[in-house]
This record gives C-alpha cells, sequence and structure tokens, in this order.
C-alpha cells in the first residue's frame, strides 16, 4: 500500500527527516511511536504533501506509483487521507458542508446517510457548527475521524487520535477506527490500511496493529511487535530502545 524508501526532508533549513524508510502492506495497521519531536507528524505531513515539507532525496510509494512530487490534493483523490493532530478552526465552514464533500464520491451520499455516520461519533448536534470551533479536544478528534470516514480513502494515517479523548469516547474513537479500517475482514479481504501515531499507546487498548515502528532523531529506528515495544517503552524508556539497538 505505502513504501518510504531514503526519505530525507527539510522545513527551511532545517533538516526533520533523514533516510526513513517504511513499508505497510495492503490490509494491515503499523503504528509509530516515539518521543515529542522526533518527526512523526513530519513524516505523515510529508506523505499527506503538506506545503513546506521538501524532500531533499527518497521517494514515497503509493501502490507501486510514485507519489514523491503530487500534491496534497492529487494524493487524496489517489485515496491518502489523514486525521491531524491539531486542525485549525474554519469559521463559515460547517461541518454538514465539509462532510458533504468528502462524502462526494460515495455511491450513497444522502442527507440520512451523512446523519447516520455523524451519528456513530455523537457528533450529529455538530453539524451545522463551524468546523472545529469551540470543539473541546477530543470532539475534534471524533470530527477528524468523521471526516474521513466520510472520503473513505484506501491508506488512512491518524495523528495520535488518543490524545485529550475522555475515557467515556475512547471506546467509540476505537471503534470509529476499526471501522475505518475494516478490521470486521480478515486481513487478506480488506481494501485499507494504516498508519497511527501514538504518544501514549492506548488505542492499541481498542485497535489491534500488526507492526510497530519507533521513531528517533527523525528517522526510523527499530521495528517489532507493537505490544512489546510499547512494554518495553513503558518500563525503560526510549533510551532502551537505543541501547536495545547498541
Amino acid at each position: 500500500m505505502i513504501e518510504v524508501t531514503g526519505l530525507t526532508v527539510r522545513i527551511g533549513e532545517k533538516r526533520i527527516l533523514r533516510d526513513v524508510n517504511l513499508r505497510i502492506e495492503a490490509g494491515t495497521v503499523a503504528v509509530l511511536f516515539g518521543p515529542n519531536g522526533c518527526g512523526k507528524t513530519s513524516l505523515l505531513k510529508t506523505i499527506m504533501g503538506v506545503e513546506h515539507y521538501r524532500v531533499e532525496s527518497g521517494r514515497i510509494l503509493f501502490r507501486g506509483e510514485d507519489i514523491t512530487g503530487l500534491a496534497i490534493d492529487e494524493r487524496a483523490r489517489l485515496g491518502i487521507g489523514m486525521a491531524f493532530q491539531r486542525p485549525p478552526a474554519v469559521r463559515g465552514v460547517k461541518l454538514r458542508e465539509i462532510l458533504r464533500i468528502c462524502m462526494e464520491k460515495r455511491r450513497h451520499r444522502d442527507e440520512d446517510e451523512l446523519f447516520g455516520l455523524a451519528r456513530q461519533l455523537n457528533l450529529a448536534d455538530f453539524l451545522d457548527r463551524d468546523i472545529n470551533l469551540g470543539f473541546s479536544g477530543g470532539e475534534i478528534k471524533r470530527s477528524e475521524l468523521l471526516q474521513l470516514m466520510g472520503q473513505e480513502p484506501s491508506f488512512i494515517m491518524l495523528d495520535e487520535p488518543d490524545s485529550g479523548v475522555d475515557l467515556v469516547n475512547i471506546n467509540l474513537v476505537g471503534r470509529a477506527i476499526n471501522d475505518l479500517l475494516e478490521k470486521e475482514k480478515a486481513a487478506a479481504q480488506r481494501g485499507r490500511a494504516g498508519l497511527i501515531v501514538t504518544h501514549s499507546g492506548y488505542v492499541l487498548d481498542y485497535v489491534n496493529a500488526d507492526r510497530a515502528y519507533v521513531m528517533l532523531d527523525g528517522t526510523v529506528y527499530c521495528s517489532g511487535n507493537p505490544r512489546d515495544l510499547l512494554e518495553d517503552i513503558r518500563t525503560k524508556g526510549y533510551e532502551g530502545c537505543v541501547q536495545c539497538r547498541g
């Protein structure tokens, strides 16, 4: 589904990613661990094609096609979607309106379908509010997931979907992520794949990941079983990853 090879990225004169290698198969979910400021969000934004992230070397392949030079809207049309960690509030644009745009390619996109998606995430009462304006942290996370559910991308990136979500709604968020990633199907029958950034690891209580990567200092340092790596990080910190690799 997605393959990143030798990716080095700059913002202005600052190198933020260096020689990143990552491969995620169709039907699988990968989780990305790492301390604050190590480059996790920068990697997701580079894959998405966000402006100002300049690829110095390396390639990003989506379903075998080189998308390194494509604009963000072109990548979205190909089937790449992202839930941002801190998306902006958008005055004057209702959640209902952006959801209609996200649902343009769906076979069923009437108001009943739109309302049904919003209800799954307890956002039916938010449809006529400006996007993210006055939303709590958890409501913003659910708003991002709702837009992805409307878009139905093939490759789904989630930047800390468990941060700021209270205990009442984390189970709801987990169910929505599993629906997006088609977890109810056998792996061979899934048409989607995912990459989830998490700092706390709480999302793994609700979403079963297949592979984990650890990012340190702008590069992917190691990979392994998600729960084993999370346990090592919780007990030894990221210093333990450095010692292990050494």
